[in-house]
């Protein structure tokens, strides 16, 4: 019998990261449910084992403890011989009890018209953008009300970056919140800001949304709203700053230019455009979350994109705007570009 030789590349080479990525939709489904189980509720509580977490959970025992082991692998859980305990992150954003708990994103993120979007992933990059012919961009889509509701606590430590950032204190500002959706933006300018006032758009069903957060927040004698597409409504003028928040994403570059010609229009002159992305590098690969984000957008979008800080100062030029600046919101993954009018 020959014996084989086997090249130096191949005795180094390893099929581990295709077998982890093809397994990868376990993890997302091992966090909803222990977001759906309140797993990390129940550990921060005391239930640090898994017959008193399953207890709590109404689970069983023995998957219980799969899942726990699971998400120590993940990293969001720690294990001490048979107990489970949760790490700094787990502790802040996934107990229920906790101010900046962020769990709620489940509901958007894996919801099955999300989910969907990426069955068929080879068709959709065949097709270049979603099968159905629109993703998730149809008007007063009740699918941005569920966005609107899970997100608003992820967003809202971006949010107040961005209101620190451009607020102006002790300044009187007439606001306007572009594709608004739960409002986190204008109002956390207005609580910044009490001489800004907010005006929102979005579609009317979202809107309910951002009034009901305006409400909790305070301010909703300084919140008003124009419900309807933006590219339609008349949204009025004589703006001093004019926050656009993960929006251009969702569409082609002669589309954003249009839509930033109208902007343009609305606001005074010596204006402050703020908007809101996820800005890959140059070179489209990193960072990673900003630069993944386009696959979002290629699954959700019929030519949306994640833009370059360059493509965005193009856009802005071409519509009328002077010069932009960018500025990372560390520790978030957002970028805020300010754009003189």
């Amino acid at each position: 019998m020959t014996n084989l030789q086997i090249e130096p590349q191949l005795q180094q080479a390893t099929p581990s990261l295709i077998f982890e990525t093809l397994h990868r939709y376990q993890h997302t489904m091992a966090l909803k449910a222990a977001i759906d189980l309140e797993v990390f509720t129940h550990i921060a509580g005391g239930a640090s084992t898994p017959a008193a977490i399953a207890a709590l959970s109404d689970a069983n025992e023995r998957g219980v403890r799969i899942l726990c082991d699971f998400l120590t692998i993940l990293g969001f859980l720690r294990k001490s011989g048979s107990g489970y305990s949760l790490t700094r992150d787990s502790s802040i954003f996934l107990d229920k009890r906790s101010p900046a708990y962020t769990g709620s994103v489940v509901g958007f993120l894996s919801s099955p018209v999300t989910l969907d979007l990426f069955r068929d992933l080879a068709a959709v990059v065949r097709n270049g953008g979603p099968l159905n012919g629109s993703g998730h961009m149809l008007p007063d889509n009740d699918i941005w009300v569920k966005f609107a509701n899970s997100m608003a606590p992820m967003i809202a430590p971006v949010a107040d970056a961005v209101a620190n950032a451009v607020a102006a204190p002790g300044r009187r500002l007439k606001v306007l919140d572009i594709a608004a959706g739960h409002g986190m933006f204008g109002i956390s300018v207005a609580r910044r800001n009490p001489q800004a006032e907010i005006v929102a758009v979005d579609w009317k069903n979202v809107l309910g949304v951002a009034e009901r957060n305006a409400a909790r927040a305070g301010v909703q004698d300084r919140f008003r709203t124009i419900p309807g597409s933006v590219f339609e409504v008349d949204i009025e003028s004589r703006y001093d700053l004019v926050v656009v928040a993960n929006f251009l994403h969702c569409f082609d570059i002669p589309t954003n230019i249009g839509f930033l010609k109208k902007v343009w229009t609305a606001m005074k002159p010596g204006g402050l455009l703020a908007t809101v992305e996820l800005v890959p590098n140059e070179d489209r690969i990193s960072p990673p979350i900003a630069a993944s984000f386009s696959m979002n957008m290629l699954g959700a979008t019929n030519g949306g994109d994640a833009y370059t800080f360059s493509e965005f100062d193009r856009m802005f030029r071409a519509a009328g705007f002077d010069g932009s600046r960018m500025q990372l919101l560390e520790p978030t993954p957002h970028a805020l570009i300010l754009t003189a009018r």
